[in-house]
């Protein structure tokens, strides 16, 4: 077994997020009827402003996890100029909510991305992202809303939804969500191995 995928196997057994009830929750799309590259639509019922800025993610807008701003132990990139504000958010000690267009990944396989206000009221507007990563490139395996599993089978919004209201659904350790169970030299060891990654 390759030393990436012996440490995803690894980070998946662990991984609080792995399991059946620890990983997110909420979403108004199943994600298991969304086509591995088309976009993740709302609820019909939801109205979004027309003129709302918004992003439909590709899998080739998922590059390599480390071209994004570390701050703590994710990545941040906003895909629609936002970055200052997404890192502030990020970095800050009080909390606030992710601009439209923010991506945050802990490892390479998992992203969850800012939808426009309104577009998925029970995920707090983030659709997440199960990717499979090769030096190819990136295959979105699952979007969604509520019902997206990572690739050990645990629910995403189960997961993020344990994170206390003003963290905007985004675990970290001192946010209430579940631990993951792997130290921050897995987690970095899975970051540095993404083999979309030039170096």
């Amino acid at each position: 077994m390759r030393p990436l995928a012996a440490m995803f196997s690894l980070l998946l057994l662990a991984s609080a997020c792995g399991g059946d009830d620890d990983d997110d929750a909420g979403s108004q799309v199943d994600a298991g009827a969304v086509p591995a590259d088309a976009a993740a639509t709302p609820d019909a019922t939801v109205a979004i402003d027309a003129g709302a800025e918004d992003l439909d993610m590709q899998a080739a807008d998922f590059t390599c996890v480390r071209d994004g701003t570390k701050v703590h132990q994710f990545f941040v990139r906003n895909a629609l100029g936002h970055l200052d504000e997404a890192v502030e958010v990020a970095s800050s000690t009080t909390g606030g909510t992710y601009p439209v267009g923010t991506i945050l990944q802990l490892i390479p396989t998992e992203a969850m991305v800012k939808r426009a206000p309104g577009w998925s009221p029970a995920t707090g507007d983030w659709e997440f992202f199960s990717l499979v990563v090769s030096a190819s490139g990136t295959t979105i395996d699952a979007r969604g809303t509520e019902d997206v599993e990572n690739a050990f089978g645990g629910n995403c919004l189960e997961c993020h939804a344990r994170a206390e209201p003003q963290w905007d659904l985004v675990c970290e350790d001192t946010h209430g969500c579940e631990p993951l169970g792997v130290g921050d030299d897995v987690i970095t060891a899975l970051q540095d191995s993404d083999p979309r990654c030039a170096d």
